[in-house]
């Protein structure tokens, strides 16, 4: 870890209490962060000064996180919800940014909806503004605009309406 155990914990204890309606508590003589009175992040004891524990709930990376080996599944039943603990140390190979990317996805799993998209916009809603945006600017190029009218002005939808003007 290129920053010592103590600067990374204050650094990710900082962003976590920024993060919208974040608050912190000290249950069990453990620092914690909550949004909506529900844990996002474990921070362990103060006491430690050579480690550092970390716990998140990790509904979208917790695979790729279990991977590395300072992490396992969170204890106390815990890991089967997506929780993944992580112990780190001065040697540890985990930087800040991707601890502060599962401090973040864990807040956006616990938050309610509303808050979370503050956070991480819903990507579903985001590729929709997307392709929405790409269709407007295909639509607006000439010659998308000439093909359309092509299509609209063929001869089978002419004799089509032509017929049935005859038949009634």
């Amino acid at each position: 870890m290129p920053n010592s155990v103590r600067v990374v914990r204050s650094k990710l204890r900082e962003f976590a209490l920024a993060l919208p309606e974040a608050q912190e508590d000290m249950p069990w003589g453990e620092r914690v962060v909550k949004v909506n009175n529900k844990v996002f992040v474990f921070l362990g004891h103060d006491k430690d000064t050579e480690q550092f524990g970390l716990s998140v709930k990790l509904p979208n990376s917790k695979h790729s996180a279990l991977r590395l080996p300072f992490s396992s599944p969170a204890g106390y039943g815990l890991g089967k919800s997506g929780w993944v603990s992580a112990k780190l140390d001065d040697q540890s190979q985990a930087s800040f940014e991707m601890l502060r990317d599962w401090v973040k996805e864990s807040y956006c799993a616990v938050a309610p909806k509303a808050l979370a998209e503050q956070v991480q916009p819903d990507a579903r809603k985001a590729k929709a503004a997307k392709r929405a945006k790409a269709k407007t600017a295909r639509e607006g190029s000439p010659k998308r605009k000439a093909q359309a009218e092509g299509r609209a002005k063929s001869t089978s939808l002419r004799l089509g309406s032509a017929q049935r003007t005859t038949k009634r």
